[in-house]
């Protein structure tokens, strides 16, 4: 997005209006706020790495073991984080 497309912001206008500003960073587009006439901040679209949206949604994406919870592997790790086991 270039910089003449970047709409700003006021602070006063920023705190007022901050749920449309959000509606509208979601919708893809960069928000700059400023304080006196200087631009101190950018809010731009969180870009995320995975959508996890539903309890599942990595079903089938993890292998776990059949030994995942048995004592050995227990205090292998109790020992890797230091705690006596």
């Amino acid at each position: 997005m270039s910089a003449e497309t970047v709409e700003h912001f006021n602070m006063h206008d920023a705190k007022t209006h901050l749920s449309r500003i959000i509606e509208r960073v979601e919708r893809g587009e960069e928000i700059i706020i400023d304080r006196a006439g200087t631009p101190v901040a950018k809010i731009v679209p969180l870009v995320r790495r995975v959508d996890r949206t539903a309890i599942g949604s990595l079903a089938g994406l993890i292998d776990m073991s059949g030994d995942w919870d048995s004592p050995e592997t227990n205090a292998e790790i109790a020992a890797d984080f230091g705690i006596a086991s």
